[in-house]
């Protein structure tokens, strides 16, 4: 039997926009939750600040996920920005860099409680100012696929290659601001080189872009999800 999931959502998205893949999901045998976060919970994190108003949350789903489905240990499925945060949410150093939130404890170190983690267009490194305080902690502490006893996979979207024209523009700038090079492939918005992680089991998907929209294939699309589910633990 595959372990329950729990499905972190990306940057300034809702849980609203992971119904699909977390029903696809069910359908398929793995029982999900998807952490309930809304769009303005991520606000305060704006600018660089701490990520603390996303790991209460996520550490609130696996803890009533692993109650609710009588288990040990969870499967993470983490689109964009939650991939990082949820290396925060494994690790054992104490996240606290961030002035503000010097009282929170519980909401790291866990571990333990994580099976295998899969990140969906994940920018594991970035050079953008408001992003380094926070991707320098993860990196600096734990580097690569970090922990043996977890299984990392990494999977990225080689969809739209960045270039200096109409339709392009955005990939090639945010590549940059990502990567330090516009020119590559990606998924539109995060590159296949910032999307794999050393060590990791890295996964490089055709035609997948970074967020669901209308019309396009994305890492939550049914076609798309039955590629990957098989590394779920």
């Amino acid at each position: 039997m595959v372990l329950p999931t729990v499905i972190l959502p990306g940057y300034l998205a809702g849980a609203e926009e992971y119904l699909g893949l977390q029903t696809h999901l069910e359908q398929r045998g793995v029982p999900t939750l998807t952490v309930p976060l809304r769009k303005w919970d991520w606000v305060p994190t704006i600018g660089g600040r701490s990520m603390i108003p996303i790991l209460r949350p996520l550490h609130e789903t696996v803890q009533r996920a692993l109650q609710e489905f009588g288990c040990d240990r969870i499967n993470l499925i983490c689109h964009s920005a939650g991939g990082w945060v949820a290396r925060i949410y494994l690790g054992e150093k104490p996240y606290q860099i961030h002035q503000d939130k010097l009282g929170e404890t519980g909401l790291w170190d866990r571990r333990a409680q994580v099976a295998t983690l899969v990140t969906l267009g994940t920018p594991h490194t970035s050079r953008e100012r408001w992003t380094l305080r926070n991707l320098n902690f993860v990196n600096d502490h734990y580097p690569g696929a970090f922990y043996p006893e977890i299984r990392y996979v990494c999977v990225a979207g080689k969809a739209v290659f960045g270039a200096r024209r109409p339709g392009q523009w955005l990939a090639y700038s945010s590549y940059e601001i990502t990567c330090g090079q516009g020119a590559c492939w990606g998924d539109g918005i995060t590159p296949i080189v910032s999307a794999h992680l050393e060590g990791a089991e890295n996964v490089t998907l055709e035609g997948v872009r970074h967020a669901p929209r209308p019309g396009f294939v994305w890492y939550g699309s049914p076609d798309i999800v039955k590629l990957w589910i098989p590394y779920l633990a």
